[in-house]
């Protein structure tokens, strides 16, 4: 068995009728043409935009802090964010968190970023999340601004040092111990060159936390990208399976060359290499019943997590199945 169901996502059985499935907002940014920040906008300007996720069919979002930092919201602004969602129809299963590495190399970052979890964990359950998500990942380098795929650069790494792993740890059992007495779930995700970078390190970091709200994102896209050698995505979720919380979603086309050469490109959920509808199973044999984001790099993103929201309807169980 897997890991057991927490908040929300244990009083309610999911379906494909029902299944939260939420809009990423990495297409939209932060800094506005006009120079202001989106914590900025007015509520009609949230809607404007909101009215786009609305159009494309979805009825979730997670607002994602590289768009909104909800956390940084004061209670007013947060309400209004959450009222122009729900004239929506739109409500949020949760909230993730950006490039806020947990242990940046300036330890003075590192606690800021520990105090804004606390911060979003708080705003999340105000909005109504039952799921936060937080990461190891750093800031993105000039190098990786300056190509057109972030991921075929190397970004900032986690040090090999046990007393860090161990703050890390500690860190991370801090933050879940709050979401706990929120009723909700926190999300570790996977990205490259972090304690979260294989399979491996980040089952054995989550088990180090040892909370029982306290998974493992397994955005395993993150990994798939990467222009060099990887695990095997089928390996990963068979290892990750039972230990899997809120979960990003995304798809690339890889393909490897007889010489090693790597090339990889975004791809649609069903037209990528890895099998959604084999990964699910996965990770439903082990009890997962928490919300999906959906992610997509270049283009139209949002068209084309629109179409994937609808792939995953497809596969997601039927109701008499989860009776």
């Amino acid at each position: 068995m897997g890991m057991p169901a927490f908040g929300a996502n244990a009083r309610q059985r999911y379906d494909r009728t029902n299944w939260p499935i939420a809009a990423a907002m990495i297409q939209y940014a932060n800094q506005l043409p006009d120079g202001r920040s989106v914590q900025d906008q007015s509520a009609d300007e949230w809607a404007a935009t909101l009215s786009e996720i609305a159009d494309a069919g979805f009825t979730e979002l997670d607002p994602t802090d590289c768009w909104l930092r909800v956390g940084d919201l004061s209670p007013q602004r947060r309400q209004e964010f959450r009222d122009v969602a729900t004239s929506l129809g739109l409500s949020i299963p949760a909230v993730s968190t950006a490039r806020k590495n947990l242990i940046d190399a300036d330890p003075a970052v590192g606690e800021a970023n520990v105090s804004y979890g606390h911060r979003v964990i708080d705003a999340a359950a105000e909005i109504g999340a039952s799921a936060v998500s937080f990461g190891f990942f750093g800031p993105l380098t000039e190098r990786q601004k300056q190509v057109l795929w972030f991921w075929t650069q190397d970004g900032v790494r986690n040090p090999d040092d046990p007393a860090m792993w161990r703050l890390a740890v500690e860190r991370v059992r801090e933050l879940g111990l709050h979401a706990a007495e929120l009723d909700m779930e926190v999300s570790l995700e996977m990205y490259e060159d972090t304690y979260l970078g294989t399979a491996e390190s980040a089952a054995r970091f989550v088990t180090e936390v040892d909370l029982p709200n306290v998974g493992v994102n397994a955005d395993i896209g993150n990994l798939i990208r990467l222009h060099r050698p990887v695990e095997k995505w089928a390996d990963m979720m068979a290892r990750l399976a039972p230990l899997c919380r809120y979960w990003h979603v995304k798809n690339y086309i890889r393909d490897e060359s007889a010489d090693g050469r790597v090339v990889t490109h975004p791809a649609p959920l069903e037209s990528g290499i890895i099998n959604y509808r084999a990964a699910l199973s996965m990770v439903l044999a082990h009890g997962f019943n928490s919300a999906l984001l959906l992610e997509h790099y270049g283009g139209d993103g949002l068209s084309v997590c629109a179409s994937n929201r609808d792939y995953l309807r497809r596969i997601l169980p039927r109701p008499e199945a989860r009776a």
